[in-house]
């Protein structure tokens, strides 16, 4: 697995062992990364404030890093796939734009004062037909963690439906293999 562009174009990203996680293609996050910088609707990438839930490798995290996002927060619950992101942050010297946030991303609670301004930016990759999108947007909106205009990118399992998520409006859709990634903006 490795970055597809930006300041860390090829450099290679280590991913957690076993089946627990299942990393986003690199043809896959190309595509997604695509759609993001064409956009009328996505915010700017350099810059943005952007969190990864479910972070697993943090691969798309750190793509959005190479392509100019000032800072990433990495949330994830498994310990391998944590110290996977840690070797990642340290093999790419990100230590002051980063953090690494050992919580449940359907329970994150009020974002903590010390995390900055909200994020504008979230890259959601739960467990295939788990429930987790749900709570885990509507957390977002509760917690203050996302700004008026923040767009979320939802990577489900191509048989699934979209459910409906009070507070975000889907604004594209796009299948690539096994994933079918959902743009949801903020609603109005």
């Amino acid at each position: 697995m490795r970055i597809v562009a930006g300041r860390f174009k090829g450099r290679a990203l280590s991913a957690p062992k076993g089946a627990n996680t299942r990393p986003t293609s690199d043809k896959a996050r190309q595509a997604m990364f695509n759609v993001l910088e064409h956009a009328a609707w996505a915010p700017q990438l350099e810059g943005a404030r952007v969190a990864d839930l479910f972070a697993g490798s943090g691969a798309l995290g750190f793509e959005a890093i190479s392509r100019g996002a000032g800072f990433c927060l990495f949330v994830e619950t498994d310990a391998a796939a944590r110290g996977t992101i840690r070797d990642n942050i340290e093999a790419l010297q990100l230590f002051g734009i980063t953090r690494l946030h050992r919580r449940s991303a359907t329970d994150l609670g009020e974002k903590p004062a010390k995390l900055g301004l909200p994020f504008n930016l979230v890259f959601l990759d739960p467990p295939y037909d788990g429930g987790l999108a749900p709570p885990a947007l509507a957390g977002l909106i509760d917690g203050c963690w996302v700004s008026d205009d923040a767009l979320a990118v939802l990577e489900i399992a191509t048989d699934e439906d979209v459910p409906d998520f009070p507070g975000w409006e889907p604004v594209d859709e796009r299948i690539w293999g096994a994933a079918k990634v959902v743009f949801l903006k903020r609603g109005q």
